[in-house]
C-alpha cells in the first residue's frame, strides 16, 4: 500500500521490518515470550512531567499498548503501567502550561509564582499554578493520564513520589549505596562528572525543600544520609542551596535518574519498555549494567523508537513548540491517530498538520485493506489483519468513512441536512442507510472543519446559506441561468462542471476569472474559494440551481 504520512513523505504500512513478523509489535511480543515471563506481564512507559504533555509522550504509551495487545491476543495477562517521575526537581520555568481541559496557556494566565519560587524542589512539592490539583506534579500527571484515556489506552499511572514515600525504593536504594564504589565505576563510564566523592542518592533538604547532591556521610544501619544543601547545576543555570546541614532517610530523597530507571524495572517487575533514541547510547546501557551488576536482576526487553517532529521542528515542552492530544483529536478520529503509531517505530516522522488529509487517506485505505475492499499485497493484508483490530474500538464492516477533504467541504455549512444531502449526492453516504451510519460518517466533518480553520487551507470557507445581496449584469444573469439549466438537466460530475463553467463564460463574453469570482460571491460571499466545479457538484443540486437563479430556497 503506497501513500503519504503526515510529513508528506512517501510512506506505507509496509515499513521495513528486521523480523519476519509483518507487524513490529508481534516481533517484540516474540522477544518477551522467549523469556518465559511470569504473569502478569508488565509493560512500562514513563516521563518526567515538568512540561506540557504533548503527542511525543504518546510514544511511551501507544508503543507499549500495541505490544500489550499482541501479548493479550496470545492469552497472556498484561498490565501496562506508566511511571510519572514526579519527584524530579523543577529545573526551569516552562514557557507554557496546559489546563486540565487541554487549553494551552501562558504563564501570565496562571499563578506563575508557584513555579518561579520553587525551582529545585520536587514537582509534587510545588503548588499547582491552576489551583485544581494537589501539586504541580499531580496536575501534569493527570494530563498524561487523560491523554492515554482519550486515546482509549488503559494504563496504571504510578507516582515516583508515592513509591518513595511508601518505601518501595528503599531496598534498592540501600543496595545501591552499599555498593556505591561499584556504582561509581559503572557510572564513570558514561558520565565525566563522577568522582570519588559521588554518592548515588539525592536527599531533600528538610529546611528549604530543594533536592541537593552533597552527601557527607552514610549510615546504612540507620538508613540515613547526612547532607549539606549546596548549589546544584540544572541545565544552563545554577539553583542555589540554603546551606542547611541535615539528615535524611532513604525515603526523604531519590535516586539519580541513571539509577532510578533500573530501580523502577526491578521494583515493578518490568518486562518491556520502549524509549527514545536519546536513551539508547547512555541511560539504557548504564541501566542494563546497573541492573545486572548492582541489583542482580535482568533489564526488560527494550525497544528504541525514533522521535517524530511537529511541523518539521522537534517537539519541545520547554520552548512551547508542542501540540497536545486534545488538539490532534479535534482534527482526527482517535483511531486515525492510533494508526499513526502502528508505523515502524524505528523510522523518524514528521507530524505535519497541513497534511493531515494524507494521513487520513492512508488510514482509510488501511481500513479498506482489512475488509478486502482494495487491491493490496499479502504483507499489507497481514499488517492490517493484525493492527486494525487494535486501532479501532470495534470492528464494523458497515462503517462509512467520508473522505477527509470532502468532509472539509461539508464543513463549509453547519446545516446537518445539507451535509447529509451533499454526502449522498457525491456517493459518500448510502441512500437509506441507518441513522447511526450517517451520524458516524458525519462526525468526521467537524474534525475536518477544525483542520481547515487551523491551517487556513483551501477548504477554510463558509457556504453563504442565505442569498447574498449582489448585482449581476444581463450577460452574467443569462450565463448563471444557463449554468443552472445545465446542472438541472445533466447532473454533471465535478470535472465536467468545471469545464462547462469555462465554456459558459466564453459563450456570454464574460472574462473567465470574473465569472468564477461571481460564482464564489454567490455561494461563499467572497471573491475566491475551492475549485468551483467539484465544489458545486458536491452541494445539493436543488440548492445550487436555486442559488444560480438567484432564488431563495424554501428554507431561507
Amino acid at each position: 500500500m503506497t501513500g503519504n504520512d503526515a510529513s508528506g513523505q512517501s510512506d506505507s504500512v509496509e515499513d521495513t521490518e528486521t523480523d519476519h513478523r509483518a507487524f513490529w509489535a508481534d516481533a517484540v511480543a516474540d522477544e518477551i515470550e522467549a523469556r518465559d515471563p511470569e504473569e502478569p506481564i508488565t509493560i512500562k512507559g514513563g516521563v518526567s512531567p515538568s512540561g506540557v504533555p504533548h503527542i511525543g509522550h504518546l510514544n511511551e504509551i501507544l508503543r507499549g499498548y500495541f505490544v500489550a495487545q499482541a501479548l493479550r491476543d496470545r492469552g497472556y495477562v498484561v498490565e501496562q503501567v506508566f511511571t510519572s517521575d514526579d519527584k524530579d526537581r523543577l529545573r526551569k520555568m516552562p514557557r507554557t502550561l496546559a489546563s486540565l481541559d487541554g487549553e494551552i496557556v501562558g504563564l501570565d494566565d496562571v499563578d506563575a509564582g508557584a513555579l518561579g519560587q520553587n525551582l529545585g524542589k520536587p514537582l509534587t512539592d510545588i503548588p499547582d499554578p491552576f489551583g485544581c490539583c494537589s501539586s504541580f506534579g499531580a496536575h501534569q500527571t493527570e494530563l498524561l493520564r487523560r491523554s492515554a484515556e482519550t486515546m482509549g489506552v488503559p494504563i496504571d499511572v504510578v507516582s515516583n513520589t508515592e513509591l518513595y514515600a511508601d518505601g518501595a525504593f528503599e531496598d534498592v536504594t540501600r543496595t545501591v549505596l552499599e555498593r556505591r564504589d561499584r556504582a561509581r565505576e559503572i557510572l564513570s563510564q558514561y558520565q565525566e562528572k563522577v568522582d570519588d566523592t559521588y554518592v548515588p542518592f539525592v536527599p531533600q533538604c528538610e529546611s528549604c525543600g530543594h533536592l541537593t547532591e552533597t552527601v557527607t556521610a552514610i549510615d546504612l544501619q540507620a538508613g540515613t544520609v547526612e547532607y549539606v544543601c549546596e548549589a546544584v547545576e540544572a541545565g544552563d543555570r545554577v539553583i542555589e542551596g540554603c546551606g542547611h546541614e541535615g539528615t535524611a532517610t532513604l525515603r526523604e530523597g531519590k535516586l539519580p535518574w541513571r539509577f532510578e530507571w533500573p530501580a523502577q524495572w526491578t521494583i515493578l517487575n518490568v518486562d518491556f519498555e520502549p524509549f527514545g533514541k536519546d536513551h539508547a547510547s547512555g541511560s539504557w546501557p548504564s541501566g542494563t549494567e546497573i541492573c545486572q551488576e548492582l541489583l542482580e536482576t535482568e533489564p526488560p526487553v527494550p525497544m528504541v523508537y525514533e522521535w517524530f517532529t511537529y511541523n518539521g521542528t522537534a517537539l519541545s515542552s520547554s520552548s512551547g513548540h508542542v501540540i497536545t492530544v486534545d488538539e490532534v483529536l479535534s482534527m482526527l478520529e482517535p483511531e486515525v491517530f492510533r494508526y499513526f503509531f502502528t508505523k515502524d517505530p524505528k523510522r523518524a516522522r514528521d507530524f505535519d498538520v497541513q497534511q493531515l488529509d494524507q494521513l487520513v487517506d492512508e488510514f482509510d485505505r488501511f481500513e479498506s485493506t482489512y475488509f478486502d475492499r482494495v487491491d493490496a499485497t499479502d504483507r499489507e493484508h497481514a499488517i492490517a489483519e493484525r493492527a486494525y483490530p487494535m486501532v479501532v474500538d470495534s470492528v464494523r464492516e458497515d462503517r462509512v468513512r467520508i473522505p477527509y477533504t470532502f468532509a472539509a467541504v461539508l464543513g463549509m455549512t453547519d446545516d446537518r441536512a445539507l451535509r447529509a444531502s451533499m454526502a449522498r449526492r457525491s456517493g459518500h453516504l448510502p441512500a437509506g442507510g441507518p441513522e447511526w451510519v450517517v451520524d458516524d460518517a458525519l462526525a468526521r466533518v467537524e474534525k475536518a472543519r477544525t483542520w481547515a480553520v487551523r491551517t487556513d487551507n483551501e477548504y477554510n470557507y463558509r457556504l453563504a446559506e442565505s442569498l447574498p445581496d449582489i448585482s449581476v449584469s444581463a450577460n452574467e444573469a443569462a450565463a448563471l441561468d444557463s449554468l443552472a439549466d445545465f446542472i438541472d438537466h445533466e447532473d454533471p460530475d465535478g470535472e465536467t462542471l468545471q469545464q462547462h463553467i469555462y465554456d459558459i463564460a466564453r459563450e456570454h463574453d464574460i472574462e473567465v476569472g470574473d465569472f468564477f469570482e461571481l460564482g464564489y460571491r454567490l455561494f461563499l460571499g467572497q471573491p475566491q474559494g475551492p475549485r468551483l466545479g467539484p465544489f458545486l457538484s458536491a452541494v445539493s443540486k436543488e440548492f445550487v440551481v436555486h442559488r444560480l437563479r438567484r432564488e431563495r430556497t424554501p428554507t431561507e
